[in-house]
């Protein structure tokens, strides 16, 4: 992990319409080093979407404030790229695979022969290079999570915020996109903030997990995954450290939602043993 790349310090983000006010996220400080990968994970409802848009600019917070290298954010910042969850409400249907990863590029003074580069780069990269004249509805849900993920990385970012992207697809998907991303993120070195209600995806994923508390949300604990940096789906899953680990998670997710917090005395918080 690098100098801090994303410093989030003393958001705070209520709601207020129709007399009801709601206060979503309170108080909350976390930071996230340049080229890492976090995983942001709390109980149901807790406000992981409303913390990640107002890391990306897209929500304006009621107090505190977003530094993206060291610059406050007050709208969706250059360098920054989101995948949601919802792939396909973000790919437009009449438009085709090249010409969606394609169109945030045109934000960009770039000549077309460098957009077409880096539109076949990022499609390469995600295992679809023979899709750009294809139509997104012509592709199974985990290739146009694929696409999204490329139009992303077209973009050359330097931080990809992911709001739970693999919520929507099956299980044996789900996972060779995690290890997708993760295979990414090492290639690219990108920093990655990746918010998913999954325990074990974020345990698998993750460098660090942060835990956030039911709402109104504040930091429950951060923990660092301390997993070999080579994983897979086979051994990393079943190994007795990946086990403590999601049991910690667990523990301080329901603890969350009692509104109490977990000691740190069961095995997770012990340094692994020689093996």
């Amino acid at each position: 992990m690098g100098d801090a790349m994303l410093d989030v310090r003393d958001l705070r983000k209520v709601y207020e319409a129709a007399g009801r006010r709601v206060e979503a996220v309170r108080d909350l400080s976390f930071t996230v080093g340049a080229g890492e990968l976090v995983c942001l994970v709390g109980p149901s409802g807790c406000g992981k979407t409303t913390l990640l848009r107002c890391v990306g600019g897209l929500l304006t917070p009621t107090a505190g404030e977003v530094l993206l290298r060291g610059r406050r954010v007050t709208g969706p910042p250059p360098g920054l790229a989101f995948v949601f969850q919802e792939y396909g409400r973000s790919l437009f249907p009449w438009m085709r695979v090249g010409e969606n990863v394609e169109l945030p590029l045109r934000q960009k003074r770039l000549t077309r022969d460098a957009r077409r580069v880096l539109v076949a780069d990022a499609l390469r990269s995600v295992g679809l290079a023979d899709t750009a004249g294809a139509y997104p509805w012509q592709l199974s849900g985990g290739m146009q999570q694929r696409v999204a993920i490329a139009r992303a990385l077209a973009y050359e970012p330097d931080v990809l915020l992911m709001d739970e992207p693999f919520a929507a697809v099956d299980a044996q998907t789900r996972a060779d996109l995690e290890d997708l991303v993760r295979a990414l993120w090492r290639e690219r070195g990108i920093t990655v903030l990746f918010v998913t209600h999954d325990i074990d995806e974020a345990v698998y994923l993750g460098q660090r997990v942060v835990v956030l508390s039911a709402s109104p949300t504040v930091v429950q604990e951060e923990l660092e995954i301390d997993l070999p940096l080579e994983r897979d789906q086979l051994t990393t899953r079943v190994a007795p450290r990946f086990a403590e680990l999601r049991t910690r998670v667990y523990r301080q997710i329901q603890a969350a939602k009692r509104g109490t917090a977990v000691e740190k005395t069961d095995a997770a918080d012990q340094a692994p043993s020689a093996t």
